[in-house]
């Protein structure tokens, strides 16, 4: 029987090239202002409501002014970059190589490598002023979880959360209110830090209202009149 091993490099050797990719993504977007993540499935074929949606998104995004930053790969991603492309607007990749996704889509105007999970998504919750999420696997629960996690602690400025896909994401959060909050594992306002809709309209109208309320400390992307 053949076994895989995984080689793992010392902590010393990985984190010189975590803090060289934090950097360059820095010096990157430094310029770019803080934009709008969006994080969802490489899994989702073009010809799919969710990528649609995805491009619709990333193109309103970006006639807002507002930058999209996605991770880059295929599927929802491409979708969200495709979006901000086509409609002219800042378009970041944050690209990683996985053995699913071995190309980067080609429709990013800023392109970042990343080698580490980790440095990728300091990146994202470094320069985003809001969070929309798609559906996903693990990866995009780990993203969501995470910035659920960075906004309650106040380890990051509060922003918009907001789910897409209403049918997708309603089981796991009946689990979240029937079970951990049921048990006191979160307060009882938790829930309250994230929005799901499937609109367009309001999605935009939420982070629009945001920025404009909150540009003088966030520095978003663009300075937005609340609707």
């Amino acid at each position: 029987m053949t076994v895989n091993k995984i080689v793992r490099a010392p902590a010393a050797q990985q984190i010189p090239q975590i803090m060289s990719e934090m950097q360059i993504a820095a010096d990157t977007l430094q310029q770019v202002g803080w934009g709008v993540s969006i994080f969802g499935s490489a899994r989702i074929q073009p010809d799919s409501p969710y990528y649609a949606l995805a491009e619709q998104l990333g193109q309103r995004l970006a006639q807002a002014g507002l930058p999209v930053i996605a991770g880059g790969g295929p599927g929802i991603m491409e979708a969200a970059n495709k979006g901000a492309f086509t409609a002219g607007g800042t378009s970041i990749g944050l690209n990683i190589s996985l053995p699913r996704e071995t190309t980067n889509n080609r429709y990013q105007t800023h392109s970042l490598q990343f080698e580490y999970f980790y440095s990728r998504k300091a990146t994202f919750f470094m320069h985003s002023a809001a969070y929309i999420a798609m559906p996903g696997g693990f990866g995009t629960l780990d993203e969501l979880f995470e910035v659920m996690t960075l906004v309650q602690t106040r380890k990051v400025p509060p922003a918009p959360i907001i789910l897409m896909g209403s049918e997708f994401w309603a089981g796991i959060f009946d689990w979240l209110r029937q079970q951990v909050l049921t048990h006191k594992l979160i307060g009882p306002n938790d829930l309250e830090l994230v929005n799901i809709s499937d609109d367009l309209d309001e999605v935009m109208q939420k982070i629009e209202t945001f920025c404009s309320d909150y540009a003088e400390h966030l520095g978003c992307g663009a300075v937005l009149p609340a609707e």
